[in-house]
This record gives C-alpha cells, sequence and structure tokens, in this order.
C-alpha cells in the first residue's frame, strides 16, 4: 500500500486524536489503563510511518484539558505511563531523526513529566526529519483564549494597534507559531467529532475518522488515511474550476 501513495502530494502536517483504549481495554476484560499501555505500540508505528514517507510534522493529542476531569487513578496511571514512555522512546526517536516539541500548558504536569519531557525535547533538539508534536494538557479553545489575553495585553500596552490583528498575526499568538496548520487530521474509534482539538488549525484540514481504535492502528491505517487525503480536492472555499491551472 506504501507504494501507491504519491511523495509529491503528502500532508506536511498530520493531526491525531488517539481515541478508543478505554474500549479496546473493555473489549479485552481490563482496565481502561490497560488500553493506554497497548497504545505505545500505535504511537511508534505513525511516528516511524511519517517519518519515514517525510511528513514534516505530526502532533498527537496526547492528553486534553478535559482528561484533567478523569478519575484521578487513571490520570496518575497516564502521567506515570507517560514518563516511562517518554523516556522509552527517546533512542527510538533518534534512530528516526525525530524531534520532539509540545504545545498545552504543560506546566500543569507532575514535575517529572516535566522533567522527562524537557530531557526529551534538549536531546532530540538536533534532529531535522519529523517533528512529533505532543498536546499535553491542551485544548483548542484554551489555545485561543491565551491568545487574544496575550493580545489584548499588547494593545492595552501599546505595543500593537487593533487594526494590526488579523489572521496571521493572530496565528503567531498560538502554541503552534511556526509550524503549518494540518492538511489532515485523524480521529480513531469512529467517533465524528474534534474533541476541542485544534479549534483554528483544523479550519480547512482534511477529516478522516475510521472504526479502528488507536491500540490497534498500525502503518497500513495511516497509509490508507493519506491515500484518502490524496484522493480528495482540497478547495479552500473556491470551486473546482478555480483550481485548474
Amino acid at each position: 500500500m506504501k507504494e501507491l501513495i504519491d511523495p509529491s502530494n503528502l500532508p506536511q502536517h498530520i493531526a491525531v486524536i488517539m481515541d478508543g483504549n478505554g474500549r479496546w481495554a473493555k473489549r479485552q476484560g481490563a482496565a481502561r489503563v490497560f488500553g493506554h499501555r497497548n497504545a505505545i505500540k500505535a504511537v511508534r508505528e505513525v511516528t516511524e510511518g511519517c517519518a519515514e514517507l517525510g511528513v514534516k510534522f505530526l502532533t498527537l493529542y496526547a492528553f486534553s484539558t478535559e482528561n484533567w476531569n478523569r478519575p484521578k487513578y487513571e490520570v496518575d496511571a497516564l502521567m506515570t505511563l507517560l514518563v516511562h514512555t517518554i523516556r522509552g522512546e527517546i533512542k527510538t526517536l533518534m534512530n528516526n531523526n525525530v524531534r520532539l516539541t509540545t504545545i498545552g500548558k504543560t506546566e500543569s504536569l507532575p514535575t517529572d513529566c516535566q522533567h522527562e519531557l524537557a530531557e526529551a525535547i534538549r536531546e532530540t533538539a538536533g534532529n531535522t526529519g519529523l517533528t512529533l508534536v505532543l498536546a499535553l494538557s491542551y485544548s483548542g479553545r484554551w489555545e485561543i483564549l491565551e491568545a487574544a489575553r496575550q493580545i489584548a495585553t499588547e494593545v492595552r500596552d501599546g505595543r500593537l494597534a487593533t487594526s494590526d490583528i488579523d489572521e496571521t498575526l493572530f496565528s503567531h499568538y498560538l502554541s503552534t507559531d511556526g509550524i503549518p496548520d494540518p492538511e489532515l487530521m485523524i480521529r480513531t474509534s469512529g467517533e465524528m467529532r474534534i474533541s476541542n482539538f485544534m479549534l483554528w488549525q483544523l479550519a480547512y484540514s482534511e477529516l478522516y475518522m475510521p472504526d479502528v481504535l488507536w491500540p490497534d492502528f498500525r502503518r497500513k491505517h495511516l497509509y490508507e488515511a493519506i491515500l484518502n487525503y490524496q484522493q480528495r480536492e482540497r478547495r479552500f472555499g473556491k470551486i473546482s474550476e478555480q483550481l485548474v491551472k
């Protein structure tokens, strides 16, 4: 299937809502945390698959601001898992020339998580292939509100005029400044929601929502998503005839 992909029409940026861990665990008769543990292989497969293809950015929605409302034992287990996973995956990131970065309110994460993230970001900073973006303690509305607050402060202090505010300027105040908007957003498990994820950036993204649960997601599913993307006509509000060169 990989050979069918047109390398000249790859999405620069793929964003993923990794959904279905809890349902996957339930089907195995296990606790939800078991699903989160088994999701690590899917993360590795998609990261390596994107790196091999030449995709420039991959954003994984790892933990939303709303996820803090889950039962404490699940949140604690997720945070512990996050620390161990980051520590264990640095070698894989280095082998695949992957640079790690994050978006979100990461200062709200436990201290050990912050330390592991900072270390992994530092160690992979020189890598020049895929940039893997982990969205942690992130939500789209939070991000937009933060940008609005910063811009309001700049205007109040006279560093910015209201006439200066346009889409380009606003995007510079988002946590994704310097990262292109995703051309393709994948949400696993068949749910048809974007769940407060990259609300600004997904404005013209192609959405792909397969029924497969995240722990079962493999490279072949990534290839299917990209092939589906390559069959679509991206019009950005125009009509087909306007796109003909």
